[in-house]
């Protein structure tokens, strides 16, 4: 078994002062598959995927992006996007996608696949609910009302049910993304302890449930707090790493490769 992802924090897998957790999906696509499309519907060469970044970048935890994943399948499914704005009210659209059969289907096949053949403790990235309010209300064209900490307690309830089909998945963690994407509508900000039915399946299957917003990642149940690297530590030499207990780094794809590799070794 894998290290849990309080293990990993306290004494990284490899052998930083810090944790490092990358988020360089993005980067990844654009260097190692050289823009084309992610292999979202074959799982093992999604896996192989990630497992070559892995290999040069070398995170302390491995990212499973289910937020893209999940955009990808809206994005490329018509009648998903179609049944989930055929109601208005707050919250018919996440439910829809959430109960979608074939979804869940390719997304836990995808999990199994990838959890089995990473060497590192995978930590696995949702949309928070109130971001997966927003998102699946945008990409279905409707707009729901205003938003508040009721309705994101509501949305954590439809996301809890569906956290509960990973559960023979040796997870580290549950990171809920809580950044407003390009177009969405800013939510009200609210604290990961809303999502209390969310914390209890986590706690439930052992998994850690933490919270990123735009400089930090708030780890839910405990004191420890990580942060954000800023975007230009990938891109100047000016960047600059923060305090925190460990680190979360999304790498852009416009970065250059050598200067990237530059700053993982400074990480060290």
């Amino acid at each position: 078994m894998t290290p849990s992802f309080a293990a990993a924090i306290a004494e990284p897998p490899t052998g930083r002062r810090r944790a490092v957790l990358l988020d360089s999906h993005d980067y990844a696509q654009a260097v190692f598959l050289q823009g084309k499309p992610v292999p979202w519907h074959e799982p093992m060469a999604y896996a192989n995927f990630v497992g070559q970044a892995q290999g040069v970048l070398a995170s302390d935890l491995v990212l499973l992006s289910l937020d893209r994943f999940y955009a990808h399948r809206v994005e490329s499914t018509g009648d998903l996007r179609q049944a989930m704005g055929a109601r208005t009210r707050t919250g018919y659209a996440l439910r829809t996608l959430l109960a979608d059969a074939d979804a869940t289907r390719l997304a836990v096949e995808l999990a199994t696949v990838f959890t089995r053949t990473q060497r590192h403790p995978v930590v696995l990235q949702i949309p928070s609910p109130m971001q997966w309010l927003v998102r699946t209300h945008f990409s279905a064209s409707t707009d729901p009302a205003e938003l508040d900490a009721d309705d994101a307690e509501n949305a954590s309830m439809y996301v809890a049910d569906w956290l509960r089909g990973f559960a023979d998945l040796n997870l580290a963690a549950v990171l809920l993304d809580d950044r407003t994407v390009t177009g969405g509508t800013p939510p009200v900000t609210v604290p990961v302890a809303t999502y209390s039915p969310v914390a209890n399946v986590t706690d439930h299957y052992r998994w850690t449930l933490a919270q990123r917003s735009e400089d930090q990642i708030e780890v839910h149940g405990t004191g420890r707090l990580g942060s954000v690297v800023p975007p230009g530590f990938w891109l100047d030499d000016d960047g600059a790493l923060p305090d925190g207990d460990f680190l979360l780094g999304e790498i852009p794809p416009t970065a250059v490769p050598e200067f990237v590799l530059a700053r993982i070794a400074g990480l060290k």
